[in-house]
């Protein structure tokens, strides 16, 4: 999933929490999946099956992915400018219908904080 060299122009993939041990327990090809969107957003790019994350504003995006009548997601910011962080990646369980569970999206919103925090150490504050 991940290769030990990264390509000119390609941005650093970092993970957040557990979601590189959630994305792991996926299917097969949902893993694939999900790894090729998230290697288009290393470039700069938006995977077809990618949409906008909704509750966190711009530069924070889902990629969903059925499988066997499940659906899976991952959700990751490209938010700062050389890196793209991965928040969360889970199976869609949402008891009230389409909606995402609040534990998701708080987790999310959770996770969003550390990313920041993360970059601002690595790369120093950001620039507005």
């Amino acid at each position: 999933m991940t290769r030990p060299k990264r390509m000119p122009g390609e941005k650093p993939l970092f993970w957040i929490g557990s979601s590189k041990d959630d994305l792991l327990a996926f299917p097969e090809t949902v893993k694939d999946d999900i790894g090729t969107a998230l290697s288009v957003a290393q470039f700069g790019g938006k995977h077809p099956h990618t949409k906008p994350w909704k509750g966190e504003g711009p530069g924070v995006f889902e990629v969903v992915e059925d499988h066997r009548g499940h659906t899976f997601r991952a959700v990751y910011t490209v938010r700062f400018e050389v890196a793209v962080y991965v928040l969360h990646a889970f199976q869609k369980k949402s008891p009230s219908g389409i909606k995402t569970a609040r534990k998701d999206v708080e987790l999310i919103g959770r996770r969003l904080n550390e990313a920041r925090a993360d970059y601002e150490v690595r790369y120093g504050k950001e620039k507005k």
